[in-house]
Parts: structure tokens; sequence; C-alpha cells
């Protein structure tokens, strides 16, 4: 039986697999200021540099080939250590797989209970002494 979580306690993602929260994505269909172009996903992402909190705001092109569900739905994104392991040990469905949206960096979206979650790796990058 799975435990309960208790409203003060921190989500097994967080406590027992070691992900840390990076973002929360945002679609928008309202030109944001500072928007930056990725032309590989036709979509326009800002926010993200100067948000406290960690908000991006994505404004997809009608032909971007991102997962429609991730165009509509918001998101949260965790830093992992290892993407392969995490998307091959934990039960998630996978809705956009492994890509590298810019150097030393991989992504993957899943899907839980119809939530979108992006999963991140950075390779070369040491952001903390525990990892």
């Amino acid at each position: 039986m799975r435990k309960i979580r208790q409203d003060y306690e921190l989500p097994e993602s967080i406590v027992s697999w070691g992900w840390k929260y990076h973002h929360l994505g945002l679609p928008t269909k309202k030109k944001m200021p500072h928007e930056t172009y990725l032309p590989k996903f036709k979509l326009y992402r800002s926010g993200f540099e100067t948000s406290p909190f960690g908000i991006e705001w994505m404004r997809y092109k009608k032909d971007s080939p991102v997962n429609r569900l991730v165009q509509k739905a918001p998101h949260v994104a965790f830093e992992v250590k290892n993407l392969d392991y995490e998307l091959a040990n934990r039960d998630l469905k996978v809705i956009t797989k492994p890509n590298s949206p810019s150097d030393d960096i991989r992504v993957a979206m899943v899907k839980h209970n119809g939530a979108v979650i992006e999963l991140i790796e950075f390779k070369k990058i040491k952001r903390n002494k525990k990892w």
C-alpha cells in the first residue's frame, strides 16, 4: 500500500528520487516581453531568466512540432541527475522522447495522470556539490 502524503511533506520525486524543481512552463498565445525564438521547436520562450519563481512562458507557432498536450497544458520541470535512468526506472509515460534543445542539456516530457512533467539533465554543469 502506498503511503499517503501529508500536507507538510514534500513529494516523493523530491524526497526519495532526488529530483529538483527547475521551472513551471506556462503556454500562452500572448506575445510576451523579451521573447527568444527556438526555431527547432517553432516556439518563443520568455520569463525564465528573470522570474524569481522559475516561471517560463511559451508561445508556439501553429506548425510547431512540439506535442499538442505540451503546447496546451502547463508543465512542471525537474532537474534529474540521469535522464535515462529516470525514464527506465520510474513508471512514467513518455510523450516526448529525450532530445537536446541546446548544448549540454537533455530533456524529455512525460505525462502523469494527465499532467505534463519535463525532466531535464544538465551534462557538464556542476550546480550542486552533492551531485
